[in-house]
C-alpha cells in the first residue's frame, strides 16, 4: 500500500486552505512517499523558518521526496532549489494544478526541471479546485479571492500571489450551500486582499454585493464571517450588511499597519489615520457590538518615537481588541528594505508596548462581557467563540459545531467562562 504524502503548512489561513486542496490533488494523482512543505514569505524570518523546517523534515524522512511550494518557493525558488534536502520546487500556480501532481506521482519531474515556477503575474484566474469543509468541525473557510494589486513598500506577498483574482459569486454560493448541507454553522470568507473581490469580474461587483448575495441565497447559513479587510475599500453594501444582517458576525480584522500619516504614506497605504478612526466609529454606530482586530507594524523604517506614539494611540482611538503586532524586519526585494532602518532594540521595545496595549484592550473587552448572554459556536466540547470571536470556556460538554446560548459568568486569562 502506497504511503500517503505528508504535508506541513507555514503561514496564513489561505496557505492552510490550499494545503487541504493539495492533499486532494496529491491523493487523486496517487502520489506517495513524499513530504510537501507549503511555505510563507511574509518576512525574512518566515523564509528562515522554512529552511529550518525543510532540514528537520529531511532528517525525519530520509527516503521521501521533499517538495517545497508556497509563497517563499514562488518568490525565491533558487533559495530552495540549491538546498540538498529538496527534490522539487513548485510555484503557487503550479501547486493548484492537477497536472503538476500527476507528473510528481509519475516521477516525470527530473533533475533538469525540478523547479516548476512560472510568472505569477501572468495568472488571470483563481484556481478552480474547491474543497468542502476545511477548518474545524464547526467552522469552514472559503477562498473567494487571491493575489493583490497594491504595492505596499514592506510587502513581498504580491510577488508570491500575483495580481488580484476573484472567484465568481455563483461558485462561492454553490460551495457555501454544500458546506451548510454538510452541517457547518459558520463560514469564513478568506483571501489575500478580500475587499478587492470583484474588480476583475464582469460588472465589477464589490465584496458587499457578495456578502448580501450569500445571505440571501443561503438562508440556512447561521453565521457568515469575514477575515482581514482593508477598511478604506469597504463599500456601501458591506456597510448595509453590517447594519442590517445579524447573520454577518460583528467582528472585523482590519489591515491598518500603522497610526501615523507620514509612516502610512511611506508604507504606500491607501488610508490615513483619520480614515481608520472614522470607519470604526461608523461601523459601531451601525452595529454597537462590533469588535475589531488589526495588524500593526512596530518599527517601520524612519519611525520616530512620535510616529510610534500615534500608532500606539490608534489602539484606543479605534478601540481595537485583537491585535496582531509585527516587529518590522526588512524583506529583501521591497522598497522599505532600502529605507533607513530603526534600531532593533527599539523595534522590540515598541512591539512589546503595542502588545501590552492589546492585552489591556482584551481585558477591558472581557470585563465588559460579564453577565451578558452570547450565541457561542462550539469548537470543542468545552470551548467555543462568541459572535465577536471571543473564546468562551465551559464547565460541561456541548456538541462540537452546535451554537449554544450561554451567559458569561467570569473570565480566565484571555477567555470568558460560562456554565
Amino acid at each position: 500500500m502506497t504511503e500517503a504524502p505528508k504535508f506541513t503548512t507555514l503561514g496564513c489561513r489561505l496557505n492552510a486552505y490550499e494545503t487541504e486542496a493539495m492533499k486532494d490533488l496529491a491523493g487523486q494523482a496517487g502520489l506517495g512517499n513524499a513530504v510537501v512543505i507549503n511555505t510563507c514569505a511574509v518576512t525574512s524570518e518566515a523564509v528562515r523558518k522554512a529552511r529550518q523546517e525543510i532540514r528537520r523534515l529531511r532528517r525525519e524522512n530520509p527516503d521521501a521526496r521533499l517538495i517545497v511550494t508556497g509563497c517563499a518557493a514562488q518568490t525565491e525558488p533558487e533559495t530552495f532549489a540549491t538546498m540538498p534536502e529538496v527534490d522539487a520546487v513548485i510555484g503557487n500556480t503550479e501547486k493548484m494544478q492537477p497536472d503538476t501532481w500527476g507528473r510528481l506521482a509519475a516521477d516525470f519531474i527530473g533533475e533538469t526541471e525540478r523547479v516548476l515556477v512560472d510568472d505569477i503575474m501572468s495568472v488571470t484566474e483563481t484556481a478552480g479546485h474547491l474543497i468542502d469543509g476545511f477548518g474545524s468541525r464547526s467552522r469552514a473557510y472559503v477562498q473567494v479571492q487571491n493575489g493583490c494589486d497594491h504595492r505596499c513598500t514592506f510587502c513581498i506577498i504580491p510577488f508570491g500571489r500575483g495580481n488580484s483574482r476573484s472567484v465568481p459569486a455563483g461558485v462561492v454560493v454553490d460551495q457555501i450551500k454544500r458546506l451548510v448541507g454538510a452541517g457547518y454553522n459558520e463560514v469564513v470568507l478568506t483571501g489575500v486582499d478580500l475587499t478587492s473581490w470583484g474588480a476583475d469580474l464582469p460588472a465589477m461587483p464589490r465584496l458587499g454585493d457578495l456578502v448580501m448575495r450569500i445571505l440571501k441565497l443561503v438562508p440556512d447559513l447561521a453565521r457568515l464571517r469575514i477575515s482581514s479587510i482593508d477598511s478604506i475599500e469597504v463599500d456601501e453594501n458591506l456597510m448595509q450588511a453590517i447594519a442590517t444582517e445579524p447573520r454577518l458576525m460583528p467582528h472585523l480584522h482590519l489591515s491598518l499597519q500603522h497610526g501615523d500619516d507620514l509612516i502610512l504614506k511611506r508604507m504606500k497605504r491607501r488610508h490615513l489615520r483619520d480614515d481608520a478612526i472614522r470607519f470604526t466609529e461608523e461601523a459601531r454606530k451601525l452595529r454597537p457590538e462590533m469588535t475589531f482586530g488589526a495588524d500593526i507594524i512596530a518599527g517601520f523604517p524612519t519611525e520616530t518615537e512620535a510616529h510610534f506614539e500615534n500608532a500606539l494611540r490608534l489602539v484606543t482611538d479605534c478601540d481595537l481588541t485583537w491585535l496582531h503586532v509585527f516587529p518590522y524586519s526588512p524583506r529583501q526585494g521591497t522598497p522599505a528594505a532600502r529605507m533607513p532602518q530603526v534600531d532593533g532594540r527599539a523595534i522590540k521595545a515598541r512591539a512589546a508596548r503595542l502588545r501590552a496595549a492589546g492585552a489591556a484592550q482584551v481585558a477591558r473587552h472581557l470585563q465588559d462581557q460579564q453577565g451578558r448572554t452570547h450565541a457561542v459556536l462550539m469548537e470543542s466540547p468545552r470551548m467555543g467563540r462568541t459572535e465577536q470571536f471571543t473564546e468562551v470556556s465551559f464547565d460541561s460538554d456541548h456538541p462540537e459545531g452546535r451554537i449554544v446560548s450561554a451567559q458569561v459568568t467570569g473570565m480566565r486569562g484571555t477567555q470568558l467562562t460560562a456554565a
